[in-house]
């Protein structure tokens, strides 16, 4: 109804949204837009009320897909008759488990040029000059730093005629700091601009990728229940029935529905308790979806060892080989001490070594001075060939190196890192393999177990208070709270 108006709003967007999707037919809804293919770039339109003059005008809805990122809904809306035009984006996937926190350091005028996608509840803030866009004050907007600096510029510049005439005070205080902003913009000096989204949605891009950005911190962290609450999520209470003993959960496979992470239709999750030898207790979920054959037990060649496959086939009733892609969640509690492990790849039979990759765990190749943050691809069950073969996957099918919005160098830049993991899967590159988990709760195969591997270093250390931060660890208390909450209530 921002766009269009409130008889045609919610109606008009789902009937167009239907459209798509019969348009779409067997390819995907949301998917990257490709110079070659005119008829996926078309979005759809429908008549919508102008709600500046009443009038008829044109909504138009692009489903795409955000480079490294997620699906989300381009929509705006024109009017012929009296020029009113608007323009916003929504994401098109759930609410995230966590809250993002995008803090990037302005050094140059090319970090301007950085696209965002900034949700409705979103806060993006300037704390150099204590400037801050709260949440739901703005609609969503598929933007660049500077955008979003342009667009608070107009804001405050929109009422000032008025103010200067009724309160030329504040009128000066405004002037001044719209000054600051304007200043900005030439990057004279360094500033930080932070975007901060307890939904979890909203991005800033990484023009390095798939490199680290230095000037980049991207934060993951638990929502407040205030935060829950603004997002009209209702906090789950705490279950305090008895739990079944650990031996019945070995010996039983759960079911559970939840949603196709590719169409978000209604799938069947199947979920068993799993010993990993030399290791510890792990979750293995496989998902099967019905309406478009999206599956995480797909067979494709066994990728253990005997011992092991024995170990876990049991999760999988339906398939006595272990799947390429499996959802992992520890089963055990965090570590005491993280754990960084290194493998010094240098035969091709390394490429079948087991490998549990958490979702707190990052994965460095320091020769192809490549770096996988926290949550990226998710917790994964697969081999050391499976994991590289999925980053490969995921810069091969980024949107910049197809047609013609992708510039030459970054093209090359993507190639050339996706030809080299082909030499490292071909065992034609040795390289070091660096999984680095605070939460210590990944592991890579030792092949001569329980002797020590030569190529294999496994390293326990201290979790810095950033790294306890980030896994929640910091506010969390096991000993001797009800004795201090007896004595704060006295």
């Amino acid at each position: 109804s921002a766009l269009g108006g409130a008889g045609s709003g919610l109606e008009g967007s789902m009937s167009a949204l239907g459209a798509l999707r019969e348009a779409a037919g067997p390819r995907p809804l949301f998917g990257p837009l490709e110079a070659g293919d005119e008829e996926q770039q078309q979005p759809a339109e429908i008549e919508s009320l102008c709600m500046a003059c009443l009038r008829r005008g044109v909504t138009r809805l692009l489903l795409t897909r955000v480079p490294f990122f997620r699906e989300v809904i381009v929509s705006s809306f024109a009017c012929d008759t009296c020029g009113w035009s608007n323009a916003e984006v929504q994401s098109a996937g759930r609410i995230q488990e966590r809250g993002v926190r995008y803090t990037l350091a302005v050094r140059a005028k090319q970090d301007l040029n950085r696209e965002v996608v900034k949700t409705d509840c979103a806060t993006a803030r300037i704390p150099e000059l204590e400037f801050e866009i709260p949440a739901f004050s703005q609609k969503g907007a598929l933007t660049t730093i500077e955008g979003i600096i342009d667009r608070a510029i107009a804001g405050l510049e929109q009422d000032q005629p008025v103010r200067k005439e009724t309160d030329p005070g504040v009128a000066g205080q405004i002037d001044e700091f719209l000054s600051k902003l304007k200043h900005l913009k030439e990057v004279e000096e360094a500033f930080t601009f932070v975007l901060d989204d307890p939904s979890g949605n909203s991005f800033v891009e990484n023009p390095h990728a798939p490199q680290r950005d230095e000037g980049l911190v991207v934060t993951h962290y638990k929502r407040s229940a205030q935060q829950s609450a603004m997002l009209g999520i209702q906090e789950e209470e705490s279950d305090e029935k008895l739990v079944e003993p650990e031996d019945d959960l070995r010996n039983e496979v759960l079911q559970f529905n939840t949603n196709c992470p590719e169409c978000n239709a209604p799938a069947k999750t199947n979920m068993k308790l799993v010993q990993i030898p030399h290791f510890k207790e792990v979750v293995i979920m496989a998902t099967n979806c019905e309406v478009c054959g999206h599956r995480t037990n797909e067979v494709r060649k066994r990728l253990v060892g005997p011992g092991l496959a024995r170990e876990v086939s049991s999760a999988l009733p339906f398939t006595v080989f272990l799947p390429t892609h499996l959802q992992v969640k520890s089963g055990g509690a965090i570590e005491p001490l993280g754990t960084k492990i290194t493998l010094r790849v240098t035969d091709p039979s390394d490429m079948t070594r087991d490998l549990l990759k958490s979702e707190t765990c990052r994965v460095e190749i320091p020769e192809l001075e490549f770096e996988m943050g926290m949550g990226a691809l998710g917790g994964k069950f697969t081999t050391l060939e499976g994991l590289l073969k999925d980053i490969q996957t995921l810069v091969e099918k980024n949107p910049f190196t197809l047609g013609d919005s992708c510039t030459p160098g970054r093209t090359e830049k993507l190639c050339a890192f996706s030809r080299k993991l082909q030499q490292i899967l071909d065992g034609q590159l040795q390289v070091h393999f660096v999984m680095d988990d605070p939460a210590g709760n990944s592991y890579l195969q030792n092949v001569y177990a329980p002797e020590e591997d030569p190529e294999l270093r496994v390293e326990h250390y201290e979790r810095s208070f950033e790294q306890n931060e980030e896994l929640g660890l910091n506010d969390m208390k096991t000993e001797n709270y009800e004795t201090e909450k007896a004595s704060s209530e006295q």
